[in-house]
C-alpha cells in the first residue's frame, strides 16, 4: 500500500467516521509503525473534513528507550499540525501479570486524558495481524465463540469508546504505506521476544502460511465469527428486554422466562448480567458460570460467582452484589464500586465504604426498601470511623443521596459492547 493506495482505508476510515459523528477523537500512538500509519491517516482523513486527532502517548516506564520513542511521536504529530500529550506510567510494583498490568493501565490512563478533554473516543492501531495472533492465543485457552470472534472494530470499556480503523489492514500493508510516505517508526524489541505469548503466536502463524493461512484470512474468519456473535447478541438483548428490570441497582430477571431460554442466551444474560453487577472487566465461563446458572434456576438457595449472588424471590431472580466482594473506601462524590456515588454535605473524614451488615443493624427502616439484606448490605453508606452517617438506600439518607451511575438502559447497551 502507497501514498495513492492508501484509499481502500480511506473508505474503512469514511465508514467509521462519517462526517459529523466526532468533530475530535483520540488517537493513541506508541511510536511503532501500526499506530504512526493510524495517526497520519487520521490527518488525512481530518484534512478531507473527519474528526481532528489529538495524539496521546505513554511511557510505561519499562525501557529506557521509551521517552525518547514518546518524543519523536510529539515531534511527528507536530510535522502533521496535531497537537500531542505524553502521559507516564510508574504504577507497576513488580507482582502480577506485568503486560496485563501495563495494559490495564495504558487504557485507564488514556481513558482518563480523553475525558479530561472532552474526546468521545480515541482511536487505536490494532490491525489485521492482531486480530490472527489475537486468534490463536484465544484459540490455545479454548475460548468459545465470544473470544474466537477477536477483537471488535467498536468496544466499550473504562467508560470510553475505543475504535479499531485498522483490523482490515495488514501490517505489512502499513510498513508499505509509511516507506512511500518517507515516515519513520520504531520497532519495539520486545515483539522479538518468545516469553510472549503474542510473539509465539506470530511465529505460529508464519509457519502455518504454506497451508495457505494467513492475517488477512484469519482476521476475515474472525470477522464471520463476529456476524454470529451479533445475531446471538441481538437476541440476549431482545430477551433482556422482556425479562430483566432493575431495582436499586440490582437485576431482577424473571425466572421461568429465563430457564425457558436456548442454554446459549440463558448463558449470555446470565455472564453479562454478573459482569454488568460486579463492574468486572470479563464475565465468568466455563463449568463455574453453568454450575451457577443450575443452582440459580432452581430458585431454592442463593447462588454466589464473580462477586455477585442470585438470590430467589417468588417467580423472580434478583442478582445483585456480594458486599464481601465490594471494593473499599473512596471520598464522598466519587465513583464507588464502579456502580454509586454518595453525595451530600462534606463531612471531615467522611468515606463511602460498604454498608454490611454491620451497618444494616443500625438502619431500622431497611425493610421498607422491598429489598433482601444480602442485597442492601452490598449498598454504599457513608461512614466516619466507625460511625454509619448514611444509608441512603436502607432508608437511612440524613440529607445524603445515592445516585446510580448506570440503569436498566446502560445494562442492555452493554449486552451489545462487552
Amino acid at each position: 500500500m502507497t501514498e495513492d493506495s492508501a484509499s481502500p482505508i480511506a473508505a474503512r476510515l469514511n465508514a467509521l467516521l462519517p462526517p459529523g459523528r466526532f468533530s475530535r477523537l483520540g488517537v493513541a500512538v506508541s511510536g511503532g509503525g501500526d499506530s504512526v500509519a493510524l495517526m497520519r491517516l487520521l490527518a488525512a482523513h481530518h484534512a478531507a473534513g473527519g474528526p481532528e486527532p489529538l495524539v496521546v502517548s505513554l511511557d510505561h516506564g519499562l525501557r529506557p528507550e521509551a521517552a525518547d520513542e514518546v518524543a519523536a511521536v510529539a515531534r511527528s504529530a507536530a510535522a502533521l499540525g496535531l497537537s500531542h500529550t505524553a502521559l507516564v506510567w510508574g504504577g507497576w510494583d513488580g507482582c502480577g501479570n506485568l503486560m496485563a498490568g501495563a495494559r490495564r493501565a495504558r487504557y485507564r490512563l488514556i481513558a482518563d486524558w480523553a475525558r479530561g478533554q472532552g474526546l468521545p473516543a480515541v482511536a487505536l492501531g490494532h490491525t489485521a495481524d492482531d486480530q490472527a495472533e489475537t486468534f490463536f492465543m484465544r484459540l490455545a485457552r479454548g475460548a468459545g465463540l465470544d473470544g474466537l470472534s477477536g477483537m471488535a472494530e467498536e468496544r466499550r470499556a473504562e467508560g470510553m469508546l475505543w475504535l479499531r480503523p485498522l483490523l482490515g489492514t495488514t501490517r505489512a500493508e502499513l510498513r508499505d504505506y509509511l516507506r512511500a510516505a518517507g515516515a519513520d517508526w520504531v520497532d519495539d524489541p520486545t515483539n522479538e521476544d518468545t516469553a510472549y505469548a503474542r510473539v509465539r503466536a506470530r511465529a505460529s502463524l508464519a509457519a502455518l502460511a504454506p497451508l495457505g493461512i494467513s492475517a488477512s484470512g484469519v482476521a476475515e474468519v474472525t470477522a464471520h465469527l463476529r456476524e454470529v456473535r451479533e445475531v446471538l447478541d441481538t437476541a440476549t438483548h431482545a430477551a433482556a428486554e422482556a425479562l430483566v428490570r432493575d431495582d436499586s441497582g440490582d437485576l431482577v430477571i424473571e425466572r421461568a422466562g429465563l430457564a425457558a431460554l436456548p442454554a446459549e442466551l440463558r448463558r449470555r444474560l446470565l455472564a453479562q448480567a454478573l459482569r454488568w453487577i460486579a463492574s468486572a472487566e470479563h464475565a465468568p465461563r466455563g463449568p463455574a458460570l453453568a454450575a451457577f446458572a443450575e443452582t440459580a434456576l432452581k430458585g431454592d438457595a442463593p447462588a454466589t460467582l464473580h462477586g455477585c449472588f442470585a438470590l430467589p424471590e417468588g417467580k423472580d431472580l434478583r442478582i445483585c452484589r456480594e458486599a464481601a466482594a465490594c471494593a473499599g473506601a473512596v471520598p464522598l462524590g466519587e465513583l464507588w464500586d464502579g456502580r454509586w456515588r454518595v453525595v451530600g454535605p462534606s463531612v471531615p473524614g467522611a468515606e463511602v465504604r460498604v454498608l454490611g451488615d454491620k451497618g444494616l443493624q443500625q438502619c431500622p427502616d431497611w425493610r421498607a426498601s422491598g429489598r433482601p439484606r444480602a442485597a442492601l448490605a452490598a449498598d454504599p453508606a457513608l461512614w466516619r470511623g466507625g460511625e454509619l452517617l448514611a444509608a441512603p438506600l436502607a432508608g437511612m439518607g440524613n440529607g445524603w443521596r445515592a445516585e446510580a451511575e448506570r440503569d436498566r438502559a446502560d445494562f442492555l447497551v452493554s449486552l451489545f459492547v462487552h
